[in-house]
Parts: C-alpha cells; structure tokens; sequence
C-alpha cells in the first residue's frame, strides 16, 4: 500500500526540484543546451561532485537530456527533455513570487 503522501502531486513535485541546486540547474537550463562547465561557472558555488549528481538525478527523473558526443576530448551537452520544460510555470511563479 503506497504511503498518501507519494500520492501528493506537491510532495512528487518538490522531490524533483528538490533544493537550490536543482532549481537553479533547471533555470539555466531553461536558457537552452549547457555544457558541464558552463553549469560549473554559472553556479558559483556549486561543487563538481554536487552538480554531477544533481544532473544524474535529473536525468533518471526525465528532466534533463545528457548527450555524448564521440569527439576528443568527449562533449558532454544538458538540456531539458519536454518534461522538464513542463517546470518552467512552476518556475515562473517562483520568480514572480520571489519578486514581491
């Protein structure tokens, strides 16, 4: 039997946008395809380790895209699958809020 608060679309939601990180990965991410590194210096303050998992738990979430590309030295690209764009309301309203 599933415990009612999985069941809560809040609480489903905040485990995806969990913390600071997640949310201001998802707000650059808006702006389009970023490379680790750009993540990296937009983030100040972020530590590698922290947004390497940030975006693995994106990922597997189906919120962000990882590409590969078989260049040397390897390109690795984010950005938002269609579902993760779906946050941007969610998003917005926080910056509207934020703004009062």
């Amino acid at each position: 039997m599933e415990d009612e608060h999985q069941c809560c679309p809040i609480e489903r939601t905040l485990s995806v946008i969990d913390g600071k990180w997640t949310i201001l990965i998802l707000r650059d991410l808006f702006d389009g395809t970023r490379r680790f590194g750009e993540l990296r210096r937009s983030l100040d303050g972020i530590s590698p380790k922290t947004l390497s998992q940030r975006l693995k738990g994106l990922g597997a979430q189906g919120i962000v895209e990882r590409v590969i590309y078989p260049e040397v030295p390897p390109r690795v690209e984010y950005s938002l699958t269609e579902r993760g764009k779906s946050l941007r309301a969610i998003l917005d309203q926080m910056r509207t809020w934020g703004s009062l």
